[in-house]
């Protein structure tokens, strides 16, 4: 079951949350408002949400008990959650437990849930799990050749991210597909990974453990051999959380650029900055590597996707992905590749074997969506 209706009553955002200038913005089908104002809290944040749901002159509620459910994206749902999940006292202590994995997620849902409780405190809080769809994928791929024991007791393996993105983009290439497709989904954002979905379910992913490795992301490294965390540390003197702070903060486009938004580095290797044109190879290849190695996985491929900010606008970047790789099928039209649209579109030429779709993402109407499910279901 779907919901009837994919329209978008409302919708907004607000960032910087902390700071002095915390941006808010908030559209209707009517209305469309932007502040910049101090919004020191999470709390303080939501309370701004429901004060303009409720605004007699631009909000689309009357009271917050119109608010049947609020769906939560959480980042790590470990191995206990497969499927979005009515939030309970006791998948609250999961999600806490679980934040020893995501430290930077987690902690942050669960004030997030808390306070959705108190302000919508007659709507059924749901959590829709980022590791959801990446439960599918055989022990062959998400166990790492590491003692039985981390996994057994210490529940050490692939996890896998990104999967609300991974899961909407690939039921939506199924449909344009019209067929139950071998796909390759490729989520490129300021974080980034790759899945391979067969007969609608993940079989592998480049985010593992954490949502720190696979390809090169805008601060964060992605893969690395181990050795050179030890190196760091026992050669050359840095603190175990100064590793970590370097390969998640000071890493992947920035490290190697000095700037971690890839429309600033399109735009500096256009002007000659060899860094920067070396960074954006370095980032096609690995992805590259990574469609070569999913086509083994899939023994075969019907499409690749492109999605999210980097996958959906930057023209240049797929140019670069999808150059020589004529072995595989893949070859793209110059003119449809510079093509911009909200919709699904095909960018592959009439000669290529593997179409070459971008799909725009929309994480909030699949969380929507999922929500609705398990109320329905």
């Amino acid at each position: 079951m779907v919901m009837p209706t994919n329209e978008v009553i409302c919708s907004g955002m607000i960032d910087r949350i902390g700071l002095e200038t915390s941006n808010i913005t908030f559209k209707t089908a009517s209305n469309s408002i932007e502040e910049i104002l101090p919004i020191p809290t999470h709390k303080v944040g939501l309370q701004k949400v429901s004060d303009l749901l409720l605004d007699p002159e631009k909000g689309v509620i009357k009271t917050t008990s119109e608010i049947a459910a609020v769906g939560h994206r959480v980042v790590h749902g470990g191995s206990y959650f497969s499927d979005t999940t009515e939030i309970t006292e006791e998948v609250k202590e999961k999600i806490k437990e679980l934040s020893e994995l995501a430290p930077l997620h987690n902690p942050a849902h669960l004030v997030g849930i808390n306070v959705a409780e108190e302000i919508f405190s007659e709507a059924k809080q749901v959590a829709v799990f980022d590791t959801a769809f990446h439960q599918t994928i055989p022990v062959e791929a998400h166990k790492y050749a590491i003692p039985n024991f981390l996994l057994t007791e210490h529940k050490v393996r692939v996890y896998g991210f990104h999967g609300t993105s991974h899961k909407y983009v690939s039921e939506q290439a199924i449909k344009y597909l019209e067929k139950s497709a071998k796909i390759i989904t490729i989520h490129l954002g300021n974080g980034c990974s790759m899945s391979a979905v067969k007969e609608g379910k993940s079989i592998d992913t480049t985010m593992g453990f954490s949502p720190a490795n696979g390809l090169i992301m805008g601060t964060r490294a992605g893969d690395i051999d181990q050795s050179v965390i030890f190196y760091l540390v026992k050669n050359l003197g840095y603190t175990p959380d100064e590793v970590n702070s370097i390969l998640l903060k000071q890493s992947g486009m920035l490290g190697l650029t000095g700037y971690s938004d890839l429309r600033d580095i399109e735009s500096r290797a256009e002007e000659g900055d060899k860094d920067c044109q070396l960074a954006l190879l370095m980032n096609a290849y690995r992805i590259k590597k990574t469609i070569g190695a999913y086509a083994a996985a899939l023994n075969g491929l019907d499409a690749i996707i492109f999605t999210a900010g980097i996958g959906e606008n930057s023209s240049y970047m797929r140019k670069l992905v999808c150059t020589d790789m004529d072995y595989f099928g893949i070859e793209i039209d110059a003119a449809k590749n510079q093509i911009r649209s909200k919709e699904i579109r095909e960018i592959n030429s009439e000669n290529s074997l593997v179409k070459v779709l971008v799909v725009p993402t929309d994480e909030e109407y699949e969380i929507a969506n999922q929500v609705f499910q398990l109320l329905n279901n």
